[in-house]
């Protein structure tokens, strides 16, 4: 009983959120890997909701737990997954397009819009702890990632922000949809709604572009498997604690991608960028404590 109550609680889901967020960042770094060994941003995208697709079935299918939503309740996950599949393509054209580091920095607009929505629309209690904390996270990714926006392609920028505005769209909605839901059988149907048109944009685009070195293939493989696993651990965290939290605790994301493109890339980290990326942890770790209600 005190272990499923864990697994139900505030904690494990703003921890689940971390995990996410560090996933997503190893994911977004590895691709460009993918890139070098001879793939591109379509092709990618084709193959990246399949592995989270046969987790979910899997488990479900173990658990003996249905897999059919209710009608409207499906009509929504679908229809967000396909939202996906759109800011997965312009994101990925982004990282193709730009420095990983400014892409993401663009694309982590997506926790204000996300907070932004869900105040908008009246779906969450917000507290100012939460939103400011958001809004010190996003300060300090402007010094942890060093913004030249004019040195860049404007295109790819336009891209890394649609993305961001269709990932906080999705975000925003699905804590609706999620949380009155089994998170497995939503995550399966979004998954479904995402593939089906990527198939038919890959299809568009004269087939799939595989890698063409050992490298490449190797890229591709972990990256869809960061992938898959970020995917579960996002929307299950919605699920837990509400898409404001979880918005907010994936501005570690950029974090990680600094650290993994100076290990694996030797890109250097500016003084500047350290106290940017101090500002972010000092955010995050405002933001993950619990209200004075639950801990008292």
């Amino acid at each position: 009983m005190a272990a499923a109550g864990f697994f139900e609680g505030r904690g494990f889901g703003t921890g689940l959120a971390l995990v996410a967020a560090v996933f997503f960042a190893l994911s977004n770094t590895i691709v460009r890997v993918a890139y070098d060994g001879g793939s591109d941003p379509i092709s990618v995208s084709g193959t990246r909701f399949f592995l989270p697709f046969a987790i979910l079935v899997a488990f479900a299918l173990w658990r003996g737990n249905p897999l059919i939503l209710p009608r409207r309740e499906g009509f929504w996950a679908l229809g967000l997954g396909v939202v996906t599949a759109l800011y997965t393509v312009a994101l990925l054209t982004a990282l193709d397009r730009l420095p990983v580091g400014i892409a993401i920095l663009v694309f982590y607009l997506f926790p204000i819009l996300t907070i932004a929505i869900s105040a908008i629309m009246g779906w969450a209690k917000l507290s100012a702890r939460t939103a400011g904390a958001a809004l010190v996270a996003l300060a300090g990714l402007v010094f942890a990632l060093g913004v030249r926006i004019n040195d860049y392609d404007l295109g790819g920028i336009g891209l890394a922000a649609a993305a961001a505005l269709g990932l906080a769209i999705v975000s925003a909605v699905s804590g609706r949809v999620i949380g009155k839901s089994d998170p497995v059988r939503a995550t399966i149907y979004m998954a479904v709604g995402a593939t089906v048109p990527l198939l038919g944009m890959v299809a568009a685009a004269g087939g799939f572009n595989w890698p063409a070195t050992d490298a490449g293939w190797a890229g591709l493989v972990v990256t869809n498997i960061l992938y898959a696993a970020a995917m579960i651990g996002y929307f299950v965290a919605i699920s837990r604690v509400g898409p404001p939290m979880v918005a907010t605790m994936s501005n570690l994301e950029p974090l990680v991608a600094i650290t993994a493109a100076f290990l694996l890339f030797g890109q250097t980290l500016a003084p500047l960028q350290l106290a940017g990326a101090a500002v972010v942890v000092a955010a995050l770790i405002v933001a993950a404590r619990p209200p004075k209600s639950q801990t008292s």
